[in-house]
């Protein structure tokens, strides 16, 4: 399940991942909420805090998030990724070396950090 963290900055996309993250979550709410924003404007700051509740991907979910990124590659001005699952942490270190944006990882404590540098 995908949940939007909310109190964040208009140009901010803030999510919360517990459980298994499906397809379904992307199509429902993911997919819907940066069209929307990236309708408004060129550039897309994004949080995504997979927990201590996560527990993994449909392989369909991990297509569809990396559609949706190349789709927008040049927009993700920043990107804020916390999570303390390892395979995580790793492939968004590989993914952070072909993206054009700022990438920063955070463990799962400094989720308030995460919030502070995606909103400035």
């Amino acid at each position: 399940m995908v949940e939007r963290i909310p109190g964040l900055p208009e140009n901010v996309l803030a999510f919360t991942a517990k459980g298994t993250v499906t397809a379904d979550d992307y199509k429902r709410v993911i997919v819907p909420a940066v069209e929307e924003v990236f309708a408004r404007q060129s550039k897309v700051r994004f949080l995504y805090h997979l927990g201590a509740d996560f527990s993994g991907f449909e392989v369909a979910a991990v297509w569809d998030d990396a559609k949706l990124g190349i789709r927008h590659a040049a927009g993700w001005e920043k990107v804020a990724v916390v999570s303390d699952v390892e395979w995580i942490r790793i492939a968004v270190k590989v993914f952070g070396l072909v993206m054009p944006g700022d990438l920063r990882l955070f463990h799962n404590g400094a989720l308030a950090d995460a919030k502070q540098w995606i909103s400035r």
